[in-house]
């Protein structure tokens, strides 16, 4: 049977992860804000993790976070010269070949929603975890940029697909629970940036790792396209001429099976039905 095409170009993505490399501190605004709640959220775990997987070099504070928990961290990066900068695993999160149960926590901040194979790239993590490791990441979702796909539609530009389809919450967690994941948690984080023109987000999307990696590339713009879409784009601003631009940062959790977890309970053993339990009292 043959195999449906990538969806996205494993060399643009390499290319675009070592572009990060070179890039000046602070380039990236959306690294620390995703780093500083998976490490919120990873203090709230009241245990120690002694292996931890990083997906993903271009955070150098996030590896020192992690690192001075005192827990032994590799850490994986598609980028090849971003990775031998980091010191970094070269790899892709959907071809890790890495031993089985060597992680107790996984961290991935960023990625999944540009991977062609999801569930195989969560099936492996799962299978690196050490029973009741914890997988922890957080990627940019469904319902974000809104305003800029609204404008790459807009009249005297062509259509051709190029931002990339989004994940939702409802997907991720019924993926996390397919593919053997307990305690699933999925929520999101909406942020709003304001920014002063369409180039400026451009700006940000190329320095977060977030501009186009579709196979085939789209043909580039041309320049009345480009003005078409910045005029689109700034079509929406605010009074002050000000463009606020949404992202969904999804965050997601899942651990793996351990019996020791807390399991929901068997259905049908409550001793109080829920029409009792919401009678008023007298």
């Amino acid at each position: 049977m043959s195999q449906p095409p990538p969806l996205f170009s494993a060399a643009r993505t390499r290319a675009q992860r070592d572009r990060l490399a070179a890039l000046p501190a602070g380039a990236d605004f959306l690294a620390p804000i995703i780093a500083d709640t998976l490490l919120d959220r990873l203090s709230m775990v009241t245990r120690a993790f002694r292996r931890t997987l990083l997906i993903g070099a271009h955070d150098a504070m996030l590896a020192d976070q992690l690192r001075t928990s005192g827990t032994e961290l590799t850490i994986l990066e598609a980028g090849p010269a971003l990775a031998a900068s980091a010191g970094a695993i070269a790899g892709e999160a959907d071809a890790i070949d890495l031993p089985l149960a060597s992680f107790d926590l996984i961290v991935w901040p960023g990625g999944l929603d540009s991977v062609n194979d999801v569930p195989g790239a969560l099936v492996r993590l799962r299978a690196l975890l050490a029973p009741d490791g914890l997988l922890l990441g957080a990627f940019v979702g469904d319902g974000s940029l809104p305003r800029l796909r609204r404008a790459v539609m807009a009249d005297g530009v062509r259509s051709i697909a190029r931002l990339h389809p989004q994940v939702d919450l409802a997907a991720m967690g019924n993926l996390l629970q397919r593919v053997g994941f307990t305690l699933p948690v999925v929520d999101v984080e909406v942020l709003t940036v304001r920014y002063g023109d369409w180039f400026a987000l451009v700006r940000d999307l190329r320095a977060a790792g977030l501009s186009s990696r579709l196979a085939p590339a789209p043909p580039p713009l041309t320049r009345d396209e480009a003005v078409h879409i910045a005029a689109a784009f700034a079509a929406a601003a605010d009074a002050d001429g000000r463009i606020a631009e949404t992202f969904r940062i999804v965050h997601f959790s899942g651990w793996a099976p351990h019996p020791d977890q807390p399991r929901p309970a068997r259905r049908g053993s409550a001793g109080t039905s829920l029409i009792e339990a919401l009678k008023p009292k007298s």
